[in-house]
């Protein structure tokens, strides 16, 4: 007993239903590289806020709609339709088609002579991206029991730090390089500005694993008893939330306020290193790259095992004391980071906030995963990724150019920006979560878990 909310030892099906440990590692493996070309393709751009800005006349607040209003606009509004398609559809078919059109739409970036077509490419990245965790977080919980979900999904969701780790790193040497030879001359297509050619670079591999997809099998959709179950409707959907809104609620709330911070950061710790440190675009890349990809793959897999480890030894609300966790770790890093004297410092610390950041968004999932009928959890993650987007990449790009163009009025002055959006959203993000303890434990109770 732990706190008077100790878990039944039973799951929700037997393990030995579920399809071989092996094979359902494999199945991770394949989406979380399809995650890493999600990542690749969704964060160059930060590292091009520099050039970008000055080829095509920018603002601040300009850019941040590049950065995340743009993508986030039909990332969100198509999530939930695409989410529902999930529970009803091939799962492996909708990612597949979902990452050869964002694969598309990145070399569309790579080709936009003006804002307004770098923008409309930037939306279709989010309508292809809209198709990959709703399916992957539905694929995942067909295939692993409830005891390493938590973990599986953290797996998955290292893409995120792989491919944004890869995006910087490997971006920053590549726009060096192609800055040093003037562009890139393609047939039919003419020279390229270095920022193009990068677009043009990072797309083009992912068309050619779409078909990896097909190497998966699609798994038995897994209802309170492990079997087939017709999808939820909308009315159904609908009940199921107004019933257990409290813990919806702060669920979703509370992680997309971590998610506003890390897209604070993903969005806009290039250019803070460039303007404040006077580092290169090579430099940043490779140390900001680099940070990302070890301590945000670290922190997922920890928050992963950490959510699991205490659901072992009786804490229902194990996934969402997780994101507890990461919240308040993260908050000093997030106000301190910004304000180093020198880079080197400043770097130091924004590796624990990585890491702390990273937590949260393998549990996360789970919990959504755990806490909602098997017929509903497509429709579930879409309405979670709908909020983390809206709020997290729509907000947190634009909240901190704002305070840039507009409160302090100076670029150079980002680093304040950065810590006073930052810290806040971290408090309130624990706030909110840890009022939601009590209605998850109250939600599983009723499922049964």
């Amino acid at each position: 007993m732990k706190d008077g909310n100790a878990r039944d030892d039973k799951v929700t099906a037997p393990e030995k239903d579920y399809p071989p440990g092996a094979y359902a590692w494999y199945v991770v493996l394949v989406l979380m590289v399809v995650y890493v070309f999600s990542f690749v393709d969704r964060q160059l751009l930060a590292l091009l806020v520099g050039p970008i800005k000055a080829d095509l006349d920018l603002t601040d607040t300009q850019m941040s709609y590049l950065l995340g209003f743009s993508f986030a606009l039909f990332y969100t509004v198509l999530g939930v339709p695409l989410g529902r398609l999930t529970d009803t559809r091939s799962r492996r078919t909708i990612i597949a088609v979902g990452l050869g059109l964002w694969s598309l739409m990145t070399l569309g970036c790579g080709l936009a002579q003006r804002y307004w077509q770098l923008f409309l490419a930037r939306m279709g990245v989010g309508v292809g991206e809209a198709t990959l965790s709703p399916a992957a977080y539905s694929l995942i919980a067909d295939y692993f029991p409830p005891r390493r979900l938590a973990l599986a999904i953290s797996v998955y969701g290292m893409g995120i730090y792989l491919g944004a780790g890869m995006a910087y790193a490997l971006g920053g040497v590549i726009v060096s390089r192609l800055i040093e030879q003037g562009g890139l001359t393609l047939p039919v297509v003419g020279t390229l500005r270095a920022w193009q050619a990068a677009f043009i670079l990072v797309g083009a591999p992912g068309l050619l694993f779409a078909g990896l997809l097909y190497t998966i099998r699609e798994p038995l959709r897994r209802g309170s008893a492990g079997s087939n179950v017709p999808t939820a409707s909308v009315k159904e959907v609908a009940r199921y939330f107004r019933v257990n809104w409290k813990a919806i609620a702060c669920h979703n709330v509370g992680f997309s306020l971590l998610a506003f911070v890390g897209w604070v950061n993903f969005s806009w710790i290039p250019a803070f290193f460039q303007r404040t440190y006077g580092w290169t675009t090579a430099e940043t890349g490779l140390r900001y790259g680099g940070v990302i990809f070890v301590f945000g793959s670290l922190g997922i897999l920890s928050g992963g095992v950490l959510a699991d480890w205490m659901a072992a030894r009786g804490y229902r609300d194990a996934r969402i004391r997780a994101g507890v966790a990461a919240a308040l770790l993260n908050c000093p890093f997030a106000l301190l980071y910004p304000l180093m004297p020198d880079g080197m410092a400043a770097l130091a610390l924004v590796a624990p906030t990585t890491f702390a950041v990273a937590m949260a968004f393998g549990t996360a999932p789970a919990a959504i995963q755990e806490m909602m009928p098997n017929t509903m959890r497509g429709q579930a993650s879409a309405i979670y990724l709908f909020a983390i987007n809206l709020i997290g990449l729509g907000g947190a790009p634009t909240a901190v150019a704002w305070c840039t163009d507009y409160l302090f009025r100076n670029e150079t002055h980002l680093r304040y920006s950065l810590a006073l959006v930052g810290f806040p959203a971290c408090l309130l993000a624990a706030v909110v979560l840890i009022a939601g303890l009590r209605p998850f434990r109250k939600t599983l109770e009723a499922l049964g878990n």
